[in-house]
């Protein structure tokens, strides 16, 4: 019989025993405290002589207020008539609500009471370090209408804003006023819809370093001599895909000065790309929160070229077949994505119309 080496036993105990011991330790030891979020600031911490004061002011709107939410602080305007129908414009991507400007009063001047207000990471709403994911932005929301103390409101979104309303309407049924308006929508994009550039540029990689002083002094000095020479809009291959179309230099510029000048704001368009509702909504849509409406509106110009035309007759088709006969399909002949600044009288003509129908 075999008597094993009492030295070799020993040796093997001591190679053993010391791992088995820190890994239940670290198995069992009680968790730190979550750090508190960090919080970037908006265009609201920018000089008085900064180019966004004269751009894109405080008092873009009127009726303009802040709430402080478990984020950070979050600008919003109330125009209209306040015992007007409630609506809530969400913008998309990378333009914050000056999108509306050409929509926003016109529905005010008709009778509604119309809530603008700034995404997470853009203009005058702080950007939360996070992720900016569909469960972010939905929550925003909510509790900014809950701060409003609306019960319910008709939504209406443009590009992923078009995507935070499917999902909000998904997970909040109850504050929708029975029907929603998807502008240009995304929702059901694909990875291969973006360029190798915007995927680059949204890395975490790219972001950590892009977040560095040196860095973002660059974008600085760069954004301030491109804007003293051209305000022209970005190109297909830019990293803003948002702003590809030919459009208002204004917002244009607006884009870049938050890119250059406000810490959160890449990072926070990044981790939307990679992360927020602009995919992965196909479900939203078939969701028991639409089965509950009275209508859809989905409105998409022809030259598109950030979210296809082809998303606009797939969207109506994951719609409920109980709600069809009360949506409509508007296609907008040479619209480009922009279709709030470009179609501005088209849009609201079809809003109105849809609402009141």
């Amino acid at each position: 019989m075999h008597v094993s080496n009492p030295f070799h036993c020993l040796t093997l105990s001591l190679l053993i025993l010391p791992p088995l011991l820190i890994t239940s330790y670290l198995l069992a030891a009680f968790p730190h405290p979550p750090a508190p979020v960090t919080v970037h600031k908006s265009l609201a911490s920018l000089p008085a002589d900064a180019r966004s004061w004269a751009i894109y002011p405080e008092d873009f709107y009127t009726g303009g207020g802040y709430v402080s939410l478990p984020f950070g602080r979050v600008r919003y305007w109330l125009l209209g008539p306040e015992k007007g129908r409630k609506v809530v414009l969400i913008h998309g991507l990378s333009i914050p609500a000056m999108i509306w400007k050409n929509v926003a009063p016109q529905l005010a001047a008709r009778g509604f009471r119309v809530l603008v207000y700034d995404l997470y990471g853009r203009g005058y709403s702080d950007a939360p370090q996070t992720i900016y994911d569909a469960n972010l932005y939905t929550t925003q929301l909510a509790l900014l209408m809950q701060h409003l103390r609306w019960d319910k409101a008709l939504v209406a979104g443009v590009s992923m804003g078009g995507g935070i309303a499917t999902a909000f309407t998904a997970q909040f049924p109850h504050l929708v006023d029975e029907k929603v308006v998807l502008l240009a929508s995304a929702g059901l994009m694909e990875a291969s819809d973006m360029s190798r550039t915007v995927k680059f540029m949204s890395s975490p990689l790219v972001q950590i370093m892009a977040s560095t002083i040196p860095v973002q002094k660059y974008l600085q000095r760069l954004t301030n001599s491109t804007l003293s020479k051209t305000t022209a809009p970005f190109n297909e291959d830019d990293e803003l895909p948002e702003a590809r179309d030919k459009g208002d230099d204004q917002i244009t510029e607006i884009v870049r000065l938050q890119s250059a000048h406000l810490t959160g704001y890449n990072a926070a368009l990044s981790s939307s790309l990679r992360d927020g509702p602009i995919r992965g909504q196909a479900a939203s849509f078939a969701s028991e929160g639409f089965k509950k409406l009275k209508g859809v509106l989905v409105v998409h110009g022809t030259k598109d070229n950030t979210v296809h035309p082809r998303y606009a007759p797939l969207i109506f088709s994951l719609l409920p077949s109980t709600i069809l006969p009360r949506s409509k399909l508007v296609t907008l002949e040479g619209a480009g994505h922009d279709v709030t600044i470009s179609h501005g009288d088209e849009v609201v003509k079809e809003m109105v119309q849809f609402f009141e129908s």
